[in-house]
């Protein structure tokens, strides 16, 4: 097996500037690296992550910490930022974090500041103050999605907009009676992003002057737990609504499929609208409000990667278009 020792003799150069150019830290002139490139790739050099951590000083390995991974926004994400990590030949250690969780307090507080990464991007967690200095306290770059905050770099759309707007068509609509299902109250699987988008349907319909017919039907984001609720919240005539705002698309297409089981037909009995633009949105006809979680995934790792190269930079934050697209599940009610 070949040695970076080797590849640097075959080279004529140095193994720092060896492991300098295969590592793509340092300068190192364009003749010399790719002297090098070609060296490694006639003797089959492949880089051992632990000898390319003693030469830069770094993992090469990123921590993302995320409220669920079954969850579609959540999955996306990730197959975005891992694109961009291995773009860069670096790791990407996940860890699950449930809200209120025995499993999230020991991450944030023993299993984070105790290990070795390079840099963290934390999806969806609530920038609550103890958290943000569990993540902040150790000497290196976080980026956050899914909350715009101050002191570090971060990305997301504006989710209580994106629900108010989903709210406002359904009342633009002439609904008024329009519920919402999710928020997740006291659920181990709520995140800041739902929180945020409940608070954006209450205020759009405080602004409509139908604050006090907002219902709300607490479940966490995904589509058996929306059904659920919608079977609760449709199967009485009398406090049917005539529209429902999911707070994510999962949760929407639960309400529709709910919806069908109930003979309640959609849209001309029950307008359903959601958040997301989920891959089967198109295939259940749901107007929902479109963003794209695997660009945002792969803009978070490109913030942390320019964070590591110049971290006295200004902060970022960025905030991503999200859009109304009407289909065929929400129109003016009978």
């Amino acid at each position: 097996m070949s040695t970076i020792a080797d590849v640097a003799a075959r080279a004529g150069v140095s193994k720092a500037t060896a492991s300098r150019a295969l590592s793509g830290r340092g300068y190192v002139s364009a003749d010399t690296r790719s002297r090098v490139e070609q060296a490694a790739q006639t003797l089959s050099y492949v880089a051992h992550s632990s000898a390319t951590s003693l030469a830069t000083g770094r993992t090469r390995t990123i921590a993302v910490v995320a409220p669920s991974i079954s969850r579609w926004f959540f999955s996306e994400l990730l197959a975005g930022a891992q694109e961009v990590l291995l773009e860069h030949a670096y790791d990407l250690t996940l860890f699950a974090v449930p809200e209120q969780s025995d499993e999230r307090r020991q991450v944030f507080d023993e299993v984070l500041p105790g290990h070795r990464y390079d840099g963290m991007i934390a999806v969806g967690i609530q920038p609550g103050a103890h958290e943000m200095a569990q993540l902040t306290r150790v000497d290196r770059p976080v980026v956050y999605v899914g909350s715009l905050v101050d002191h570090v770099d971060s990305i997301s759309i504006d989710d209580a907009a994106a629900a108010a707007v989903a709210t406002e068509h359904l009342i633009d609509l002439g609904h008024t009676e329009i519920a919402f299902i999710g928020g997740a109250d006291g659920t181990e699987t709520a995140s800041f992003g739902d929180a945020r988008r409940l608070e954006g349907y209450r205020s759009a319909m405080d602004a409509a002057g139908l604050g006090s017919r907002a219902q709300v039907s607490p479940a966490p984001g995904s589509m058996p737990s929306g059904y659920e609720a919608a079977v609760d919240l449709l199967g009485n005539r009398r406090t049917r609504p005539t529209a429902v705002v999911g707070v994510c698309d999962e949760v929407a297409i639960g309400t529709i499929i709910a919806a069908r089981r109930l003979g309640i037909a959609v849209p001309t009995e029950l307008s359903v609208v959601g958040v997301d633009d989920h891959q089967n949105a198109e295939m259940f006809a749901l107007t929902t409000i479109r963003q794209q979680p695997r660009e945002q995934g792969r803009e978070a790792v490109r913030m942390l990667m320019r964070r590591l190269d110049d971290p006295d930079a200004a902060r970022e934050r960025v905030v991503t278009a999200s859009a109304l697209v009407v289909r065929n599940s929400s129109a003016a009610p009978r």
